[in-house]
């Protein structure tokens, strides 16, 4: 199955009436999203943990979608520090117990992780679960090339919409080689390496075939090289309530 490269947006999980026009005026920057988070867990006293979960499962929803019979396929799973590799950490769990192939595969040591924080709590959940970890070691970055061939679908999950420099080695190595298969990548809110606000490639980033984004469509999408390398965008409601949305 070769990667497509839709140029269609899908709204998903919830509807914003209106069409592509529609998705642009409602587009998010980083700063807006963030307060909406801050909002939502402070004002509305919804624990972050729980928007992780939604993120999470609805993303994994999405996988399921584009798998062969479960019991046969798999999926490789890529992870970072922050809260954008806690979704991911959600995302496997989800998977694993609908009988798919798990491979997570994470940026940073297993130890930089398991601090305070909800990355760290699902990180902690796929452990006990007993499903393996890979910390993917700089000198050996060249060589998951020929390791991800054997997986129906890749999920990015490394940086989110915090990341700000340019991303630095091994993982500007590691998305390069992410984008040189031909299997379709699912980005986990914003493609890694893609600016939230303009759409700049910091570096290097990844090139979706499908990106899952959370509350709003981020203003990047639409600017520079963001529609290029979102591919399909989805909409997901996460429950975060909606006059924080309205009213942003």
């Amino acid at each position: 199955q070769h990667k497509q490269k839709p140029n269609r947006m899908a709204l998903g999980f919830y509807t914003l009436k209106g069409c592509f026009m529609s998705i642009i005026k409602s587009a998010l920057g980083r700063d807006e999203i963030r307060e909406i988070d801050r909002k939502a867990i402070e004002e509305y006293e919804i624990p972050g943990i729980i928007l992780m979960e939604n993120a999470g499962r609805n993303v994994a929803e999405e996988v399921l979608k584009m798998l062969p019979e479960t019991d046969k396929a798999r999926v490789a799973i890529f992870c970072g520090k922050g809260n954008n590799g806690g979704d991911g950490f959600v995302i496997a769990r989800h998977l694993y117990n609908k009988g798919v192939g798990v491979s997570v595969y994470l940026t940073t040591a297993v130890s930089s992780v398991l601090s305070d924080g909800d990355a760290s709590t699902n990180l902690k959940i796929l452990l006990n679960m007993n499903l393996e970890i890979k910390e993917l070691q700089e000198g050996h970055i060249g060589e998951i090339g020929k390791a991800l061939h054997g997986y129906n679908v890749i999920v990015d999950a490394i940086f989110g919409t915090g990341l700000r420099g340019e991303v630095k080695e091994p993982v500007r190595t590691l998305l390069a080689k992410i984008n040189e298969t031909d299997i379709p990548v699912v980005s986990v809110d914003i493609p890694s390496g893609l600016s939230c606000d303009d759409g700049v490639v910091l570096g290097t980033a990844v090139k979706a075939t499908k990106t899952i984004t959370f509350v709003a469509a981020k203003t990047g999408f639409f600017k520079e090289c963001g529609k290029e390398y979102t591919g399909e965008l989805i909409v997901s409601d996460i429950s975060v309530p909606k006059e924080l949305i309205k009213f942003t």
